[in-house]
């Protein structure tokens, strides 16, 4: 006896349609593509087909763990609760709490859903996220521009002819702040319908073979390299915005400091090259830029992306077909808000800014550490590894063993909820109703999907109600928190011009809703009063259509709507934020440095993502290793053979290396998220690798956004065996 279900891969960011058969035990005995999901279209990545292991994966925990000294007490959950209680109780000034959500928050239906409220009913402004180490800048940038963080125009890759890529690898990530499902495909596709695919980066890697053309670039100097191309715009007069927009002139002037000849020493790519691709994006019928995480986690991270979408406006293709585009959610509703700010409050140590309500995450040993009032000593971690994730993660090992109590909602006992005193684990993802909320907010075409949960609970709370719980104890209220937010939700959607509800009675709204639970309600009322929805009259999407419909709903290609999502206080793009300006003045300042001999990237896995996906068997080996990548000449002028110690100014690894033509000379790339030794999940154990992030320095930060920086790290390497004076 067997099943055939359908869900969302909630693995990585392509939210790919997923065909699942299931034996009368509930056990996964194949995965393949769904065919009739009309984005991915039957799109499988390893991480997908390996889905069913990972959800049975034996080294998950199925009930809570109360830490008594070195020892683990398996407990039920009353007692769990109970036990966050009492630690939370010891905690007098709420400035003393912190919680920490990881990167799965942003692939999990509670997670998105009850983030929000377990922060507020925490009342600390320490807060931290996955988000400070991968994205914050694009958020930043995005903000500052055009009024909403969430305000990110994505390529319109179905359409292009030109798309210039910087810093992303796609075949191996599936795409980041860029949701498409089949990403090499689609960029299959636009060569061969004779568009032309341009990639920069550091490594000629999977999708820069797959480009017509690679180009070379020293990590962290993207924004010279893009501000060299806006230079050739203004000096050749190819400029053609196709939007009124504040501070263009701001733009010409600073972009006068950064002709080709000038960037190219501190990029590596020659001055002809860049005027080329200023031309090439000028003269596309249709052009898009798009960068990510290698860009982002830069010293000058957010002027780089900000710069991505100054060349987006400059050449006339933002907001149309082709270009870079804005994604209609179809859970997208809310009031205009007041124009976006950064640095509403600083971090108490550093003084770092707050951006998105969060504090960097680079920052959060010292808060730890420093006595005084406001020092953190109690802590919650939601789905995440900061002490393989964050810069110098030796440091924040150690300082979590500072905390006076710690609670960890994560299936594993790993690197960081070790350090628990409480850890609550979530139940499989089979268990799980599945909606990605933010990541449809970033899609190459406008889509809906729903996976309601495909087993039951069988007694054990949902990762909805573990964090809900949470909330409530930190609040110190009773009752259900989904009725609460549905009951403030509909009452400002009555309140709000244009809902489509205005006016109407909030009880009888309420009476319409459907679902098995608060997630699924809150879901429904969500699409009900979203764009497409049948309470706004734009159309007739509802929680029961997506039920009606489990291979997902085709919304439609990208359309322009730059007046909707628009919210500067100008009503225009502002081309030229003060605090961006002001900034690239440090950029100027260290445009004629001379580059360190070798610095240090990350790299992505196609069998991986973060830390949380090395205990499955089939997903690790093959390249999906921790290895030192390394250019030949390097190896041969350091005389390397084998292995390697690698230093920085924060700390040092041997590592096995990797000798490869494939990486620029100067550059060496080591993968993230390793480090497993003496961990509790068995084939991560037996694959450990080592940290990165014993590496990195949480000190350097991009100035704009916090983000920490990973690419461009300066590192010496030496033979093993070899003493080098301090």
């Amino acid at each position: 006896m067997t099943s055939t279900v359908h869900r969302t891969c909630p693995l990585c960011e392509a939210v790919c349609g997923l065909t699942l058969t299931l034996d009368e035990g509930g056990h996964v005995t194949s995965v393949r593509g769904d065919k009739d999901d009309p984005f991915s279209k039957g799109f499988i990545c390893p991480k997908g087909a390996s889905l069913g292991r990972l959800d049975e994966d034996p080294d998950r925990l199925r009930r809570p763990l109360i830490r008594e000294g070195d020892l683990w007490r398996e407990v039920g959950w009353e007692e769990a609760f109970a036990a966050v209680k009492a630690g939370l109780d010891r905690v007098a000034d709420r400035r003393s709490a912190a919680i920490y959500l990881g990167n799965p928050n942003a692939h999990s239906m509670a997670g998105a859903l009850y983030g929000a409220p377990l922060i507020k009913a925490l009342g600390t402004r320490n807060v931290y996220s996955a988000s400070t180490a991968d994205q914050m800048p694009k958020h930043v940038a995005s903000g500052l521009m055009f009024g909403h963080p969430l305000a990110i125009p994505v390529p319109d890759l179905d359409r292009t002819d030109y798309l210039l890529m910087l810093g992303a690898n796609p075949l191996e990530s599936n795409g980041s702040l860029c949701t498409a499902p089949d990403f090499p495909g689609r960029l299959k596709a636009l060569r061969g319908r004779g568009g032309r695919l341009v990639v920069v980066d550091p490594r000629r890697t999977r999708t820069a073979a797959l480009a017509d053309e690679h180009v070379f670039v020293r990590p962290g100097t993207d924004a010279y390299l893009l501000f060299g191309i806006v230079h050739t715009l203004f000096a050749e007069e190819l400029v053609k915005p196709s939007h009124q927009v504040n501070g263009l002139g701001e733009v010409r002037e600073a972009a006068k400091h950064f002709p080709p000849e000038a960037v190219s020493g501190r990029t590596g790519v020659p001055a002809e090259v860049i005027v080329r691709l200023a031309r090439e994006l000028a003269g596309a019928r249709t052009a898009a830029v798009y960068a990510r995480i290698g860009t982002c986690t830069a010293e000058f991270g957010t002027l780089a992306q900000w710069l991505v979408d100054v060349l987006n406006v400059l050449t006339g293709n933002l907001d149309r077909p082709g270009g870079a585009m804005f994604p209609k959610p179809a859970t997208e509703f809310g009031a205009r808000r007041r124009p976006y700010t950064v640095g509403r409050w600083k971090s108490r140590v550093r003084g770092l800014p707050e951006s998105n309500g969060e504090l960097p995450v680079a920052t959060l040993a010292d808060e730890i550490e420093t006595p005084g009032e406001g020092q953190v000593t109690f802590l919650i971690t939601v789905a995440g590894n900061p002490v393989l994730s964050a810069p110098h993660g030796a440091r924040l090992d150690a300082a979590f063993e500072r905390l006076d109590f710690m609670v960890s909602v994560d299936p594993y006992l790993n690197e960081t909820t070790r350090h628990a005193n409480v850890i609550l684990p979530p139940p499989r993802m089979l268990q799980s109703g599945h909606y990605d909320f933010a990541l449809l907010g970033f899609a190459v075409r406008n889509y809906a999907r729903y996976s309601p949960p495909l087993l039951p609970l069988d007694g054990q709370p949902s990762e909805a109600q573990i964090l809900a719980r949470l909330a409530m104890i930190a609040s110190g209220l009773e009752g259900d928190l989904d009725e609460f937010v549905i009951g403030e939700m509909l009452r400002k959607a009555t309140e709000t011009p244009g809902s489509g509800v205005e006016g109407r009675d909030v009880a009888g709204l309420r009476a319409e809703l459907e679902g098995e639970t608060g997630g699924e309600r809150r879901l429904d009322l969500m699409l009900k009063l979203g764009p497409y929805g049948e309470w706004a009259g734009k159309g007739d999407l509802s929680l029961r259509k997506l039920l009606d419909n489990p291979h997902g709903l085709d919304l439609g290609p990208l359309e322009p709507r730059l007046g909707e999502v628009l919210k500067t206080a100008s009503g225009l793009i502002e081309l030229a934020p003060p605090q961006i300006v002001e900034d690239v003045e440090r950029l100027r300042g260290k445009l004629d440095e001379d580059p360190p001999e070798i610095v240090l990237i990350g790299r992505r896995h196609l069998r991986s993502n973060n830390s949380w996906l090395h205990n499955v068997g089939p997903l690790v080996g093959g390249s999906n290793t921790c290895t030192l990548q390394i250019n030949p000449a390097d190896m041969t002028r350091l005389g390397l053979d084998g292995e390697a110690v690698v230093r920085s100014a924060k700390g040092q690894l041997t590592v096995p290396l990797e000798p490869t033509d494939t990486i620029m000379p100067g550059v060496v790339s080591l993968p993230h998220g390793w480090g497993h030794a003496g961990s509790s999940q068995s084939v991560a154990a037996e694959h450990a690798g080592v940290s990165v992030n014993t590496l990195t320095d949480e000190s350097t930060v991009d100035v704009l956004s916090g983000n920490a920086v990973f690419n461009g790290v300066p590192v010496t390497i030496s033979p093993t065996g070899v003493i080098i004076a301090q």
